[in-house]
């Protein structure tokens, strides 16, 4: 292969239309910031799925554009501060009123959103961690956290190591596949299945651990 092909293989990898392009396209204009903005929006607003975002800038790391250490530290920067936002509108605003609010956002039900305060009732600590492993749950469970007041120290370091992992997974599965970074979202069902199996026996298994303990005599 002439490096004049391999530049237009590569070229045709990248998407140019549809929600993909509008990924790329942020990613290219601003770079790593456009990686932490693009997780941002996706952590808020779920038509954006990280399924698709993630991938492609596990991609783009491996044709040289970012680093990729530095794209999973955007990453999750971007998912994090759109966490922190939903936690300090429902510390704010209280969940009557942010499920009221959220539920106007297309693709948003108060069904999604009493998903994660379920999540959130179990225990706090681990919801807010294996939740943000979670589709579906990973952005909604920073509500209940909001309107609970969990410690904001503590849902900093949940959040960041749940959604570090999550991020960490799907990019490194761009960055292995390069041009056929697509075929991520190809089997991201099965993967997702299997994360969320993963993360249900982790969470039984925290469940057990802390109900034992507080059983067991002093």
């Amino acid at each position: 292969m002439t490096l004049l092909t391999a530049l237009v293989t590569e070229a045709s990898s990248v998407p140019d239309s549809g929600l993909a392009g509008l990924v790329a396209d942020i990613m290219g204009s601003i770079g790593l910031v456009g990686v932490g903005l693009v997780l941002a929006i996706e952590t808020i607003l779920p038509f954006l799925p990280s399924e698709v975002a993630l991938p492609l800038a596990g991609f783009s790391a491996k044709r040289g554009d970012f680093g990729l250490v530095a794209v999973i530290i955007a990453a999750t920067i971007g998912s994090v501060g759109g966490a922190m936002i939903l936690y300090w509108i429902s510390r704010v605003f209280g969940l009557e009123r942010t499920r009221h609010v959220l539920a106007k956002i297309p693709l948003v039900t108060a069904k999604d959103i009493d998903k994660g305060v379920a999540w959130f009732a179990r225990n706090d600590a681990a919801a807010v961690f294996f939740g943000r492993m979670v589709p579906a749950i990973r952005s909604l469970v920073s509500i209940p956290a909001g309107v609970e007041k969990m410690s904001v120290s503590r849902f900093l370091i949940y959040t960041t190591a749940g959604s570090l992992i999550w991020n960490t997974i799907w990019i490194s599965a761009g960055y292995q596949l390069g041009n056929n970074w697509e075929s991520v979202e190809k089997y991201g069902n099965y993967l997702k299945y299997a994360l969320v199996v993963a993360v249900a026996v982790a969470l039984a298994w925290f469940v057990i651990y802390k109900v034992r303990a507080r059983r067991t005599p002093a």
